[in-house]
């Protein structure tokens, strides 16, 4: 009996020693692949992209964004039309709104935007004949 327990004791401790050595070649290729993906650049989701295009153009501009009205993706970044409430009338329908074309790079910072039109909440988009 004392060989059986010394020879399973043996394979408990082989067994116990070769753990750590897959866990580190384990935590080894992690760190590896998070060190591969810290150097490329993480591209964000589209959602995260509406989000933070949202919350910088009204940073920026101190109106807030009502919503988005087009939505896409360049070889630059992301390119976004964005209306906002510019002037609140009552009635509501008399509101001024405006459409932003917001630029952002690939990582999803803005980096211009510019006012296409302005518009009464109301009215009917002129664009495009009747």
């Amino acid at each position: 009996m004392s060989n059986t327990k010394n020879t399973s004791d043996s394979q408990e401790s082989q067994q116990s020693s070769r753990k750590p050595q897959r866990s580190q070649a384990t935590q080894t290729s992690q760190a590896s692949q998070k060190s591969q993906s810290s150097q490329e650049p993480r591209r964000p989701k589209p959602m995260e992209v509406l989000r933070e295009a949202r919350a910088q153009l009204a940073e920026l501009t101190g109106m807030t964004a009502e919503s988005v009205s087009s939505f896409e993706q360049t070889e630059e970044g992301w390119v976004l039309e964005v209306e906002v409430l510019e002037l609140e009338r009552v009635p509501d329908t008399m509101s001024l709104m405006a459409s932003y074309q917001v630029e952002l790079d690939a990582e999803g910072q803005l980096t211009g935007y510019r006012r296409a039109r302005r518009y009464e909440r109301g009215r009917a988009d002129s664009r495009g004949g009747r």
